[in-house]
């Protein structure tokens, strides 16, 4: 009996004692109870790793925050292996929440997209997990995608490059043979992808820092432009609050207030500009404001013709 053992180990301590102790960290391991005879059998939950060290608090919390955001980017091993963990962390947390406010902290936290909330793509766990291990390997790829801006579906031949979780949207960076610019494929679109034997051309100036910075994840091409609006509303507070560029100027005039950033030339500004279309009229560069113009123009047609 463990009773005895521990004893012996020099512990003196009541059965009563250890089966409280053992109920209680059943809430934290995956201890188990055989309760069809007396005494009680205690045994630890087949499949479960028995190495498994404890998590203090402030891990548990860390690995319960980072938990989804981890789910599509690591590949299927990887994650597999860390799922004792995320259990143990909800284990711990749910086991302390009675007696300690930190425990708690966990419901009263959240992070939030900006943007309309859209219900994440579904994605084939199969076809994402070829990817992540191609990418893992550093080998290429013969795929089928669906490219919805031409709404056809065509076969790549793709090396991996990185994989980049864009709000609940996850992109795959990589170069199509026999071309050597980085492109950016929605995951979900995906149809069917093989895992090749050939290793992956990677560019030698390929860095993914470097990818970032350079605006790609906000559908740029890299052109920075000077930026020159007329503002008002509750644009002007929102934009002295959070800027669009650390050079931004906001300078106030007789009905409004002019607006001058040096931004990158992106669908993501594009977006962002027509969201505002009340509160802001670009001035410069003129081919934005043309095309700026043209949309609003398209979209009150279709106000119009209803």
């Amino acid at each position: 009996m463990l009773v005895e053992q521990l004893a012996d180990a020099g512990y003196g301590i009541s059965k009563r004692t250890v089966e409280r102790d053992l109920n209680e960290l059943s809430l934290l391991f995956p201890l188990q109870c055989n309760n069809k005879g007396i005494p009680y059998g205690w045994y630890w939950t087949p499949g479960s790793p028995s190495d498994l060290p404890s998590v203090t608090l402030s891990e548990a919390l860390t690995l319960q925050l980072v938990e989804n955001s981890l789910r599509p980017l690591l590949p299927a091993g990887i994650l597999k292996s860390l799922q004792p963990r995320f259990a143990q962390a909800r284990q711990k947390l749910d086991a302390l929440t009675a007696q300690m406010p930190a425990a708690r902290w966990i419901d009263k936290i959240a992070s939030v997209a900006p943007e309309l909330n859209l219900i994440a793509p579904e994605i084939d766990p199969d076809l994402l997990d070829a990817i992540q291990q191609a990418l893992l390997g550093d080998q290429q790829i013969d795929s089928t995608y669906f490219a919805a801006h031409t709404n056809k579906t065509r076969t790549l031949t793709l090396n991996p490059l990185a994989l980049i979780l864009r709000g609940n949207i996850s992109y795959l960076a990589a170069t199509v043979e026999p071309y050597t610019d980085v492109r950016l494929f929605a995951v979900h679109r995906f149809k069917q992808v093989e895992i090749l034997e050939t290793p992956t051309n990677r560019p030698a100036d390929f860095e993914l820092k470097t990818y970032i910075k350079s605006g790609a994840l906000q559908f740029s091409q890299g052109d920075v432009i000077q930026l020159k609006a007329r503002i008002s509303g509750d644009l002007v507070n929102l934009l002295t609050e959070t800027p669009l560029s650390a050079d931004m100027q906001i300078k106030a005039e007789e009905d409004s207030h002019a607006l001058s950033a040096t931004v990158l030339d992106s669908w993501e500004l594009h977006w962002w500009v027509l969201s505002q279309a009340n509160a802001i009229e670009v001035l410069e560069p003129p081919e934005l404001r043309a095309e700026i113009s043209r949309k609003i123009a398209m979209a009150h047609a279709l106000y119009e013709e209803s």
